[in-house]
């Protein structure tokens, strides 16, 4: 069975909940993401802060402008376990629209992300390496003339 861990992205991009949200904002426009785990400083998942979240500053009040990612961040955030399958993150990704889903540990640590275009990746190499296995195969039984 393949496993979260297998596909996940390792390298997290996250922030903290004491993070002023334009701070966030500027992290997500300049690393090209849509979202990101928020974590507390022993890497225990305490939300997500998402473009849909930060859309609320378009009627915030001048004193909500001023707050942090805390406010902001949806929470509980939903996560999978690092050994859990790809198949049941991927299933759950379809049917809720989400477009990254955080990994963590037993312990609630975040370990890894996975996004769609991760999962999408794996598709994309799956069909790469079954057209090589193809090739291979088709060159040892060719007619020889």
């Amino acid at each position: 069975m393949l496993k979260i861990k297998d596909v996940m992205t390792k390298d997290v991009i996250s922030v903290k909940k004491e993070t002023p949200i334009y701070e966030a904002i500027e992290i997500m426009r300049k690393k090209d993401i849509t979202g990101m785990p928020v974590i507390e400083d022993d890497m225990t998942l305490v939300g997500v802060i998402t473009e849909k979240d930060v859309l609320r500053l378009f009627y915030a009040d001048e004193d909500e402008k001023s707050k942090t990612v805390g406010f902001f961040m949806t929470r509980p955030a939903v996560s999978y376990r690092e050994n859990e399958s790809l198949q049941s993150v991927c299933d759950f990704m379809m049917i809720n629209y989400f477009r990254r889903v955080p990994i963590v540990s037993k312990k609630g640590k975040l370990v890894g992300i996975i996004s769609r275009p991760d999962i999408i990746d794996y598709i994309l190499e799956q069909r790469r390496q079954s057209a090589e296995v193809r090739s291979e195969t088709s060159l040892l039984i060719s007619p020889v003339t």
